[in-house]
Parts: structure tokens; C-alpha cells; sequence
């Protein structure tokens, strides 16, 4: 039997996750269905979320924690929580990365998002496991941001280049009918041929029970207003509360779920409003926020990645309300989503009247579900995804014994 027969397969997975949960939650949501398929297979996932030892992993789900850095509003980063200069930040990231990769050795590299990593961190990395025939992959959402703004992203970090000489395959967690992520990029001959999309990734409930609804003066059935991580959640929940407060009859009560990332002085405000307000209950943070959607009769959200695979998972009637600054990505997704008849978007083109908003939740569990449409393949992506784990790690060990018996 050769090394990686007896050991196992092992998959590395990267998310650099300067900001907001999105990138963590589409991981260890990969995760967990590659270890649920296969008892062979343990996955390790690199990670700079301040809050990822928030999450309930899997036995043979772990993770490594590398220092945070957050992003500036003039597109600058600097260290989350440590007082040193982000050059030597990102060197000591670049150096836990590819120490980690070494002495893990996987099978199997997963990107999440970045080609290159934050700042190209991951590039020597992506060299060394190239170098040992590890299979390459990276993994894009659906959307990335409008054509022209992420050509110009690009070109500055020269990320179009990685796909031709780094990776091996190119998995999009959508489905062409809604964007194709790569829009606008000059891709090198060869690359196309290499992306697959997989479908959406479904959600499931855990089974760790949520809050009593009573304990949060809710009794079911409620609307659920997540905001994801919350740092961009701010005018979401404002109109929402805005609405509750402009028509007090609206007939279904609301949740709100502020966000971990939102600032403490939203946060501490929105709970003094919604203290007046019988039909509104509010809380921070929720790790088990799907339980929560999967009990709701509606959902009110922004629209980010993971928050849209749950409705669709879940089969919730909702209303989105993307944000486009600083990126299209949630309103791309929402108005597409809104032609094939998936979801409700309202935008704050015309500011945010807060009657709009009450009409809109007065209809919103009247709304048809997703499951009204059907969109052929819409949450394949975790049987594609583990499809193609089983063709690269097979479960004889044919292709990478071969490989190891040679060495």
C-alpha cells in the first residue's frame, strides 16, 4: 500500500477572510460534505476569521488560525488585533501558510476566491505543491463583482495568469445561468476548459438546537432578518426596524440577527429601537443561524453567497436588499436570481422608505417559494464537488499510488 493509502487523503483548504463570515462558512460547508462522503479524508482549513473558533467542526474537520487583517476603506489592510506593520503581517501569513501546507502535505488544495491569495500570500505555496504534483484547485462563488471592476482587480494583481500555470481545475459554486464569474478577464487559452460549475452549495440544519423562540420573544411563525457577518449590515436592519415602527401591524413578527462584525454602537442602538417594538426581537450572533432560517416563514437579507444558498435550501419566500458598494456582487446575484423568479429584490435607489419595506414584509410570506421554479442542477454543487474529490482521490488509491509507488 503506498503513503497516501495508509494515511488517508488529505485536503488543505485556504480562505483568507480579511472581513465578514462568507469565505469561512462556503469552507467548512466543502468540508464537511468531503468528510460525510468519505471516511478516507481529513481536511485542514487555513483561515484568518477572528471568529472561526465561534463553529462546530466535524471529526476530521480542523483548522489552522492564521493572524487577522481587515481591510480599509481606502483599500489598505492592517492587522487585526496586532500591533505590528502589516508588511510583516502578511509575511508571517505567507509563512504559516506554506509551513502548514508543507507539513500536511494534502492531496488536495483548495482556494477560496483569491488566485494568489491576500496580497499574493499563497503563491510560493501554490509553487511548492505544484512541484509535488498536488491537484490545484480554485474555488469561486458565483459572482464576483461586475466585469469591468474585477478586470481592472485583476490586471492589478496579476491573478489571470495563476489560472493557467497553478491550477488544475476551476470549480464555480453556481451555475452559468446566473453570472459567469470570469466575465471580462483576457483568459489564457486552456482555462475555460478547465471550470466546472457545480451548482449551488445546499445547507442543512444542524441538529444542536437553536434559542427557544419564546426566550427571545418570538412564537413562531417569524420572519428571519440576517445581515451575514453585520459590518455592512447597517442599513438592512434600519429599514427593517423602520418599517415595524412606521406600520406597528404588520402581521408576522421578526428576528433580526445583527451580525458579529457589526460596530457596537449599531448594534446597542438598534436593540434601544426594537425594545419598543412588541413584534421585533433582536440578537447578535447565532453560529447555528440556519436552524434559525430553516424554522423562519420568510427571510430579509442582503444577499451574500452563503445567506442565498440558505434560502434556496431552505425553499424561503425573501426579500433582498443588496448592497453595491464596494462591489456589484450582491446585486448581480439578486437581480439575476429575481428574473429566474428565485427571490424578491428591493433596492435603496430611492432611499429607504420605510412603508415600502412594511408593504413588502406584509407580502412576503404570500410570496412563492423558490421551489415554484425550476432551474435544472440549481443545488448540485456539493455532489459535483464531491464527484470530482472521487475522481482525483479514488477510493483505490489507482491514480495517486501510482504516482507515490514511483517515488
Amino acid at each position: 500500500m503506498s503513503l497516501k493509502g495508509a494515511r488517508g487523503y488529505r485536503v488543505l483548504i485556504y480562505s483568507h477572510d480579511t472581513f465578514g463570515l462568507g469565505h469561512l462558512r462556503r469552507c467548512r460547508t466543502i468540508a464537511h460534505a468531503l468528510v460525510d462522503n468519505r471516511d478516507d479524508v481529513s481536511v485542514l482549513i487555513l483561515s484568518g476569521s477572528p471568529i472561526i473558533g465561534s463553529f462546530e467542526f466535524r471529526s476530521r474537520v480542523d483548522f489552522v488560525r492564521i493572524p487577522g487583517v481587515i481591510k480599509l476603506s481606502n483599500g489598505e489592510y492592517t492587522s487585526l488585533n496586532l500591533d505590528i506593520d502589516v508588511e510583516q503581517m502578511l509575511a508571517m501569513r505567507e509563512s504559516i501558510i506554506q509551513h502548514t501546507a508543507d507539513a500536511f502535505d494534502p492531496d488536495l488544495f483548495i482556494v477560496d476566491k483569491e488566485p494568489l491569495g491576500l496580497r499574493g500570500e499563497v503563491e510560493p505555496t501554490l509553487r511548492m505543491l505544484k512541484e509535488r504534483n498536488t491537484r490545484l484547485v480554485l474555488g469561486l462563488r458565483d459572482v464576483m463583482d461586475d466585469p469591468e471592476t474585477l478586470r481592472e482587480e485583476w490586471l492589478r494583481k496579476n491573478c489571470a495568469p495563476a489560472l493557467a500555470n497553478y491550477y488544475d481545475d476551476i470549480w464555480v459554486y453556481g451555475l452559468r445561468e446566473i453570472c459567469n464569474p470570469l466575465d471580462g478577464i483576457d483568459l489564457l487559452p486552456g482555462v475555460e476548459e478547465k471550470m466546472t460549475y457545480t451548482g449551488y452549495l445546499p445547507r442543512t440544519a444542524t441538529r444542536k438546537p437553536a434559542p427557544e423562540h419564546g426566550a427571545l420573544g418570538l412564537d413562531e411563525p417569524y420572519f428571519l432578518v440576517t445581515t451575514g457577518g453585520g459590518g455592512d449590515g447597517v442599513n438592512l436592519v434600519d429599514w427593517v426596524i423602520s418599517a415595524y415602527e412606521a406600520d406597528p401591524e404588520i402581521p408576522m413578527p421578526s428576528l433580526v440577527v445583527l451580525g458579529p462584525f457589526m460596530a457596537p454602537a449599531d448594534q446597542q442602538k438598534f436593540m434601544e429601537r426594537a425594545e419598543s417594538i412588541d413584534k421585533l426581537s433582536v440578537i447578535t450572533f447565532d453560529a447555528n443561524v440556519e436552524m434559525l432560517m430553516a424554522r423562519s416563514a420568510g427571510v430579509i437579507a442582503m444577499g451574500g453567497y452563503n445567506t442565498f444558498c440558505e434560502i434556496l435550501s431552505f425553499d424561503k419566500p425573501s426579500i433582498i436588499v443588496p448592497r453595491t458598494v464596494p462591489r456589484l456582487e450582491q446585486y448581480v446575484r439578486a437581480s439575476q436570481a429575481e428574473k429566474l423568479g428565485l427571490v424578491r429584490m428591493l433596492t435603496e435607489e430611492g432611499g429607504r422608505p420605510p412603508l415600502e419595506m412594511a408593504q413588502a414584509l406584509r407580502g412576503l410570506a404570500g410570496q412563492p417559494a423558490p421551489s415554484s421554479v425550476t432551474v435544472p442542477g440549481l443545488m448540485g454543487g456539493l455532489e459535483t464537488v464531491s464527484s470530482m474529490v472521487e475522481h482525483w482521490l479514488p477510493r483505490d488509491g489507482g491514480l495517486l499510488d501510482a504516482e507515490y509507488a514511483t517515488a
